[in-house]
């Protein structure tokens, strides 16, 4: 089981039993409070439970595919670029502000980064708001499409 939190579009905030991952996509860091400080840019890691990997988007962006017990989170923000996502494969969790992405990736779930009503509307499925986002197991998705606004 793990949660995940967005207060702020250019963050994400996935907590497992033994970390709290934070993702800016702002400034393109991982911290985790980790001996060596913050990861910066494109590679693979393994942060407690979760095994990460970052995806160099042209010169100067990362999305990351983050795997925590058979459960793939994507976290793109406002990413488009076809090539990335098709690298970024699966994902059954999509922290993104870009219907294109969720479209081009239909995950079970999308935590929406930004314009919720837009996309809520534009993909013509109802955003419901919660706190933190639990994610128990892969089994526990949802069948259809849901959009979660994280306050």
């Amino acid at each position: 089981m793990f949660e995940i939190e967005s207060k702020d579009p250019d963050e994400v905030v996935i907590t497992t039993k033994t970390k709290t991952i934070r993702f800016n996509l702002a400034h393109e860091t991982i911290d985790a409070d980790l001996p060596v400080g913050r990861i910066v840019g494109p590679g693979e890691f393994e942060i407690g439970e979760a095994a990460i990997r970052g995806i160099a988007v042209g010169s100067d962006k990362t999305i990351y595919d983050v795997v925590i017990g058979n459960v793939h989170v994507g976290i793109v923000g406002g990413i488009e670029d076809a090539l990335a996502l098709d690298e970024l494969g699966v994902s059954n969790v999509l922290c993104t502000s870009s219907v294109r992405a969720v479209r081009e990736i239909e995950p079970k779930i999308v935590v929406a980064l930004g314009n919720i009503d837009g996309m809520a509307m534009e993909l013509k499925v109802a955003a419901r708001a919660e706190k933190k986002l639990k994610i128990k197991s892969l089994e526990s998705l949802p069948a259809a499409l849901e959009v979660v606004a994280l306050t």
